[in-house]
């Protein structure tokens, strides 16, 4: 695997209730940036935390990160211009909520770090 400088680190806040729905979308989030030239080759990778306390179990939501690169450096801009990615991209806004203070969806750009050769 190699991670490249447009490295994202997707954070999802999604609704309780919404996690299956939104397991679909996100399983073809990366496939449809990859058709459109826009992610690398490198296939995204995915964890969950359930968001919740030990007596109500999952009933505040779910937390998704997915990591994956852009292909180029105006990927974002250009994924806003293609009706393939709006198609996951819409649904996705509407079955994420604010937590915690911060946002539905968060997505900070991260350099791969090599500690090895520091």
């Amino acid at each position: 695997m190699d991670w490249n400088e447009y490295t994202n680190i997707c954070t999802y806040r999604v609704k309780a209730g919404a996690r299956d729905q939104f397991v679909e979308l996100l399983r073809n989030h990366w496939p449809t940036l990859h058709k459109s030239g826009l992610a690398s080759d490198t296939p995204a990778i995915f964890f969950e935390a359930e968001v919740g306390d030990e007596n109500r179990h999952n009933e505040t939501g779910t937390t998704f990160v997915e990591i994956f690169s852009w292909s180029r450096p105006d990927g974002p801009q250009l994924a806003h211009q293609m009706p393939a990615v709006m198609a996951v991209w819409e649904p996705m806004g509407g079955l994420v909520e604010e937590r915690d203070g911060r946002p539905g969806m968060e997505f900070p750009r991260f350099l791969p770090l090599n500690l090895h050769d520091l």
